[in-house]
């Protein structure tokens, strides 16, 4: 496997996680996770909108630091809003994120993490072998 090809799976897996946790969490089915920059979704009254700003503004470290010391992770609303956190960071460039002292295994990383301690823990496993399939 190349490196692009690593950076495109990893890609594919956040993509995969987002779209079975949409549908396990709201009890829809969602056939791609789309994401408006203004969805309105929150993590302890903070805009998921300011938190992309920040990805945005290269504070990448910042806004998932932020973004998980105020997370609920009983709360559907607030596990929805960093799927989404991650869904966007995962479509940065490499570059992008290496300027910013980050990378797409952090991203893969933190959604895990995020999977796990919403009480999905094998998720991640499961969609990691589909994408081998």
């Amino acid at each position: 496997m190349t490196f692009d090809d690593e950076k495109d799976y990893i890609m594919r897996i956040i993509k995969e996680v987002a779209r079975v946790l949409f549908s396990l969490m709201l009890g829809k089915k969602y056939v791609a996770v789309e994401m408006e920059k203004d969805n309105g979704y929150e993590v302890s009254g903070k805009k998921l909108e300011d938190f992309l700003m920040m990805i945005d503004q290269g504070m990448i470290n910042e806004a998932e630091n932020q973004l998980l010391d105020n997370i609920d992770y009983s709360d559907k609303e607030n596990v929805a809003a960093a799927v989404l956190f991650y869904q966007y960071l995962s479509e940065k460039s490499e570059s992008f994120l290496t300027e910013h002292d980050f990378s797409k295994g952090e991203v893969l990383d933190g959604m895990n993490r995020l999977v796990q301690k919403a009480g999905y823990g094998d998720l991640l496993n499961i969609v990691e072998g589909l994408q081998v399939l």
